[in-house]
């Protein structure tokens, strides 16, 4: 009888006592970080975020059982932003090495890309993103276009109607449009497209010209693409094939009260443009290859890559070309209006630097190309949502990335600095989380010495 008073004793203690919480042997805590809310530019100071199964769980200012966390990350006076979304990427395709091709994709992530949209499709790219996105290979999230729609791949119009079936049946998340297409294939092409719903991004070939492209409704121009040639009244009757590089050719009779114009259409279109600016200021620009081949990020990679940009910068920004300073001045002065006029009137702008184009090395180029979106009048916060919320309202995803909020994906990025007050900022990384998988500094910087070291040998 006594045995049978102290078992239900026992029994009672033990529902009297407080249950402990039970925490989740995957979960990570970040804490005490300070929240960027790139949607207003509000910051959320000293909360605790937490991640499991590839998802932000919660974000509390408080947790009681903080030490039951089997991973916690300090983020005492750091922030925490979303993920970077490269808009204008390209990934190797074979015969690139496994190795290669691996690499690139960790260079994007290096510098807090966790979105990818590659602007040059490879049927190997289907199987890739699909690996990125089951986590069997450690990548950004990939969006990839179909092969190169151009005025050598598609020369009719019954090529186009073929080749764009095929590539939406074939699963390509949209159409990469280059020059050289005529004006009836190319019609063709985005009646087609339309039928099958997938959409178009690129270049605009010169005999579609801006406002054609515009009320087709490219889901997005690159590299402001046919806004200088608009510029250019009828009245001065040039060939539109003799623009140069983007227009360059045409600087001296682009008339800038026509940028309103094509600003206004953009706008009415719904029609998204990524700028690649950093093209313009290292590529096509007067900074010698020289002083381009010393930056620090040249390291990683190969040299015979570095040998062919070397070559066709210094030919493509020789005197013998037609390249001159002053009239570059007065090409950049006109695309940088056009850039803080397209922002602030415009559809929006998506964060896009060409990479790997010519140094433009990856996730290191998105650097190169903020600091041109600055020097074209955006604020750190527009440039923040160039590439965060505008991407995900780009991809109809905004219930998957683009903010930190509770139930989307975890792709994060934690910076020593705040990126409100200096752009620069995000160089300054303290780790990358791609969707739940956390990428320290530590071991960032030892992926990258031997990604160098292998640069060394190719």
């Amino acid at each position: 009888m006594k045995k049978i008073s102290l078992l239900i004793c026992f029994i009672a203690f033990l529902s009297c006592s407080p249950t402990k919480k039970v925490v989740s042997p995957t979960a990570i805590l970040f804490t005490d970080v300070n929240i960027v809310d790139v949607s207003n530019g509000n910051m959320l100071e000293k909360h605790q975020v937490i991640i499991d199964s590839g998802k932000i769980k919660k974000i509390v200012e408080s947790v009681d059982n903080a030490d039951d966390y089997l991973t916690k990350i300090q983020g005492k006076d750091k922030y925490l932003i979303p993920g970077l979304a490269e808009m204008h990427a390209h990934i190797p395709q074979p015969p690139t090495s496994d190795q290669r091709i691996k690499e690139t994709l960790f260079l994007y992530l290096s510098n807090g890309i966790t979105t990818i949209r590659g602007m040059l499709g490879h049927p190997s790219h289907l199987e890739l993103r699909e690996k990125a996105l089951n986590g069997d290979v450690l990548s950004p999230r990939i969006f990839t276009s179909s092969p190169s729609f151009n005025g050598n791949t598609v020369t009719t119009k019954e090529e186009a109607v073929q080749k764009v079936t095929a590539y939406k049946n074939e699963g390509y998340d949209f159409l990469k449009i280059h020059p050289g297409m005529q004006l009836e294939v190319f019609d063709q092409m985005v009646e087609t497209a339309n039928k099958h719903n997938i959409p178009f991004s690129g270049h605009v070939p010169v005999m579609v010209g801006i406002r054609h492209a515009l009320d087709s409704k490219y889901a997005s121009i690159d590299h402001v693409d046919g806004y200088m040639e608009g510029l250019v009244p009828e009245s001065e009757g040039v060939d539109p094939s003799a623009n140069g590089f983007f227009g360059y050719a045409f600087t001296p009779i682009a008339d800038t009260t026509k940028i309103d114009e094509l600003v206004a259409m953009t706008k009415e279109n719904k029609v998204w443009v990524v700028p690649t600016q950093s093209l313009f200021e290292r590529w096509f620009a007067p900074i010698s290859s020289d002083k381009l081949l010393k930056q620090p990020e040249m390291k990683y990679m190969p040299v015979s890559t570095l040998e062919d940009w070397m070559r066709r910068k210094d030919q493509s920004t020789s005197s013998a070309n037609g390249f001159n300073e002053e009239q570059w001045n007065r090409f950049t002065a006109i695309r940088r209006q056009l850039i803080r006029k397209l922002q602030h009137n415009g559809h929006g702008l998506l964060l896009g630097s060409d990479a790997p184009q010519l140094f433009n090395v990856p996730g290191f180029s998105i650097h190169h190309e903020t600091e041109g979106m600055v020097k074209a009048g955006l604020t750190p916060l527009e440039i923040l949502q160039s590439g965060t919320v505008n991407t995900a309202k780009f991809f109809e995803m905004e219930n998957s990335f683009g903010t930190i909020t509770e139930g989307l994906d975890a792709d994060m990025v934690l910076l020593n600095s705040n990126p409100l007050k200096d752009i620069s900022a995000l160089k300054e990384i303290s780790g990358v989380m791609v969707r739940g998988k956390w990428l320290s500094k530590e071991y960032i910087d030892e992926k990258l010495k031997e990604i160098a070291s292998n640069a060394k040998e190719n």
